[in-house]
């Protein structure tokens, strides 16, 4: 089927182009979403006629869409999930989710928009694009994680934790070397609570090892203080 297409199609062509598509993608998709119109002598008349408001209505589309996306750009997202030993996720991360994600950060997208390839399945980081307008697309990135805790070590190691990593406690290493600043303000809107909250965490950690050594070392030393104490009074 010949359509004239009122917008750029990614792969298919620019506004006012004549292309052929498939029946069936033309019928439930370019056509019922005012994305194209059949290439009749009578559309075609009237797209030259009315080719100069649709691309204003374009331009303007995209200036919006180009103010989304400097809100949206480079952003990254926690997403917990529960998963197995192997990191597979029990179900996976969908459109909704990042839209949901965003929305709570403030930026008001369609799932629609959200490009995921194939379905993500992994713990991990993973590339997202958001297409905000045929001309315009952004990247996020998504860091899918069992725990907050596990998404910041992850972003601090750029890649999943491992199970081996878990049970040997190489993530509570990484806690304990601190949260770089850089990662904590990608993933948290007040970065500043969240590198105090892992210091505390670490400071914390060390004053309770001080703490037991200081509690053996005053027991032993109250054992000597008492035999001294003994010889005393047998003397």
């Amino acid at each position: 089927m010949d359509v004239i297409l009122l917008e750029r199609i990614e792969k298919l062509g620019q506004m006012g182009d004549v292309v052929t598509v498939k029946p069936g993608y033309a019928r439930n998709f370019l056509l019922p979403q005012a994305k194209a119109l059949r290439a009749t002598k009578h559309n075609l008349a009237e797209f030259e006629t009315r080719k100069k408001d649709l691309e204003a209505r374009n331009l303007d589309a995209r200036k919006e869409a180009e103010s989304v996306g400097s809100q949206v750009e480079g952003k990254s997202l926690i997403v917990i999930r529960q998963a197995g030993e192997s990191g597979q996720l029990y179900g996976s991360v969908q459109s909704r989710d990042v839209a949901d994600g965003l929305a709570e950060q403030g930026v008001s997208i369609d799932r629609r928009q959200v490009d995921i390839q194939t379905p993500i399945k992994t713990l991990g980081l993973h590339a997202v694009s958001i297409r905000l307008h045929p001309e315009v697309s952004v990247e996020i990135t998504l860091n899918v994680a069992k725990t907050e805790e596990e998404a910041l070590v992850q972003a601090e190691m750029g890649r999943a934790v491992t199970e081996e990593e878990r049970r040997e406690g190489d993530i509570q290493d990484v806690i304990d070397e601190g949260i770089s600043e850089d990662v904590a303000e990608e993933f948290f809107e007040n970065p500043e609570e969240i590198i105090a909250e892992a210091e505390e965490e670490r400071l914390a950690g060390q004053d309770s090892e001080e703490g037991t050594v200081d509690v053996t070392s005053a027991e032993d030393g109250g054992g000597e203080s008492t035999e001294s104490e003994d010889d005393t009074k047998t003397d």
